[in-house]
């Protein structure tokens, strides 16, 4: 028969084990994330103090695009256009016709455009901002962790976006990261039509102190169609 010391001992070794498992799960994706990032993205640091960079940042509301780059476009920017949407699929991570909206900034109900940015098929960067949590909750149709997992993107993958009857397919040429003061990487470059992907790493990480960037090209109609089978 169990003495209440026995079951005392019993049920705490039970609560620590849980919460070691509990913090080992938390913390092993971000350490990870921090392994693997060190050795395959390139990372454009500008010169600010992690320790100011982390009290600034921590103090946002990250379901609000508006705050992803301080130094760029104001909350008014995203809202005081026409709201419309376009889709997103991306086969590698299961995300299929996800809504991207142009016009609002609310990360937990869509994707965002960027204000500013080129609209899909056009010269230029289209601009897409979408949210992440720890990878293990990832949900492709659940737009608070829907690119927990872009990391795992390579050069060569393939995003499609349909805009305006036009399905346009894009494909991965770079991945890197940047801090929130790198708002170069939102400009526009018309000598073609581009794609890119940002959200906040390593996904998980309260901190949210920086942006990986998924940069795609447009593939040419004519070669697009040379590759479909019948």
């Amino acid at each position: 028969m169990i003495t209440n010391k026995r079951l005392i001992r019993i049920c705490s070794a039970i609560i620590g084990i849980s919460g070691l498992t509990i913090l080992f799960s938390t913390l092993y994706p971000i350490a990870s994330y921090e392994w693997e990032a060190n050795a395959r993205y390139p990372t454009l640091i500008s010169p600010l103090v992690e320790e100011e960079r982390g009290a600034t940042l921590s103090e946002s509301d990250f379901t609000r695009a508006s705050n992803w780059f301080p130094e760029g476009a104001k909350k008014e920017d995203f809202v005081s256009q026409k709201v419309s949407y376009f889709t997103l699929s991306i086969p590698r991570l299961e995300i299929e016709n996800a809504t991207v909206t142009v016009g609002g900034e609310d990360l937990s109900e869509t994707l965002i455009q960027y204000p500013g940015t080129a609209l899909p098929g056009k010269n230029g960067n289209t601009v897409i901002f979408g949210h992440s949590i720890l990878p293990i909750f990832y949900n492709p149709q659940n737009y608070l962790s829907i690119f927990s997992t872009l990391p795992t993107l390579k050069k060569g993958d393939e995003v499609y976006v349909s805009y305006d009857g036009v399905s346009y397919r894009f494909r991965v040429e770079a991945m890197f990261e940047v801090l929130p003061t790198d708002i170069q990487v939102l400009d526009q470059d018309t000598s073609d039509s581009f794609l890119t992907l940002v959200t906040c790493v390593p996904p998980g990480d309260p901190r949210k102190l920086k942006r990986l960037i998924v940069r795609a090209r447009l593939v040419p109609f004519s070669q697009a169609n040379a590759n479909i089978r019948y």
